[in-house]
């Protein structure tokens, strides 16, 4: 295809990760298309979430405090598309902005730095997390453990983690490969740890409006990714979960069905509901609904939003 008559104007965030997948989504399209590396300029946008880093995001205005900078500069006309961790992206997004695209997803699973194992972590070990998903698994499977706030970028945790300031830490293995340190932590196994929905996947948004753009990022979206993620943001809207509710979910296809494995948890990780659901089911309400009926009070209320 031929060149845009300029380049086209891709927007992120400017952290080591969210310029490494920026870098991977200019280079898939460029690729699919036959450009030269030029066609694409990348525009960091600073957001609030990068900005604040002592507070939890629940606090402070949740997944948005990620996107709506680049919102903005979306609907302004300053970018022509956004690249995002799609884990980060809020699940109801506005009518004005589509996701376009998404690449193939990584490895979905979290790496525990600072031990080999959950079960091998020293009794009363303190964990730095500020993933609530992340804790409540961690206070479910070992009570004892203590959780202490931490956020920002993969080295600003591992110095954290350096200085004592936790014993132990857990990093999303996807960001970890994408920045070439696969060495760093040990893989928890899904049935173990079931991660955030979307873990993994990076996704690419464009105006709704502009037909042209759309259609140069379908040629670099990955079918299957897109399915699964849209399967679990899907069931994050039907649970009505917010940024104070721990929830994991995993889409995957198997021999052309698409399965839903999910749960939900309690802040301390005292009460936890799973499930999971396939074919028609997997893409709808049906398991947050059942998920949700078969969860006690406490746990249900922290659904309230639905």
């Amino acid at each position: 295809m031929d060149m845009p008559s300029r380049p086209l104007r891709l927007g992120t965030r400017g952290s080591p990760l969210a310029l490494t997948q920026a870098r991977m989504v200019a280079a898939a399209l460029c690729a699919a298309h036959g450009w030269p590396r030029e066609a694409v300029d990348i525009h960091t946008v600073r957001t609030t979430g990068d900005r604040v880093q002592d507070r939890p995001l629940a606090e402070i205005g949740g997944k948005a405090l990620w996107t709506k900078e680049l919102d903005r500069a979306l609907l302004d006309g300053e970018i022509d598309f956004a690249v995002h961790s799609m884990k980060d992206v809020e699940t109801i997004r506005p009518a004005a902005i589509r996701i376009a695209a998404m690449l193939p997803r990584a490895d979905v699973r979290d790496r525990l730095v600072g031990a080999e194992s959950v079960a091998a972590l020293p009794r009363n070990a303190r964990i730095g997390t500020s993933s609530p998903r992340r804790a409540a698994q961690l206070r479910h499977l070992r009570p004892d453990l203590a959780i202490v706030h931490f956020r920002g970028n993969v080295d600003t945790r591992l110095r954290k983690l350096a200085d004592g300031e936790a014993e132990a830490t857990l990093l999303a293995a996807a960001g970890l490969d994408r920045l070439e340190r696969p060495e760093i932590g040990h893989a928890i196994p899904i049935d173990i740890l079931l991660p955030a929905p979307a873990q993994g996947a990076v996704g690419i948004e464009a105006r709704t409006d502009d037909a042209t753009t759309l259609a140069l990022l379908a040629a670099i979206d990955h079918a299957e990714t897109h399915v699964c993620v849209l399967a679990e943001r899907a069931f994050l809207a039907a649970l009505g979960a917010g940024c104070h509710s721990p929830v994991g979910a995993l889409a995957m296809i198997a021999d052309g069905t698409l399965t839903i494995r999910a749960e939900i948890l309690s802040e301390d990780g005292a009460l936890r509901v799973g499930g999971e659901a396939s074919g028609e089911n997997a893409a709808d309400g049906t398991l947050a609904d059942r998920l949700l009926a078969e969860a006690p009070p406490a746990l249900a209320r922290l659904f309230a939003g639905r």
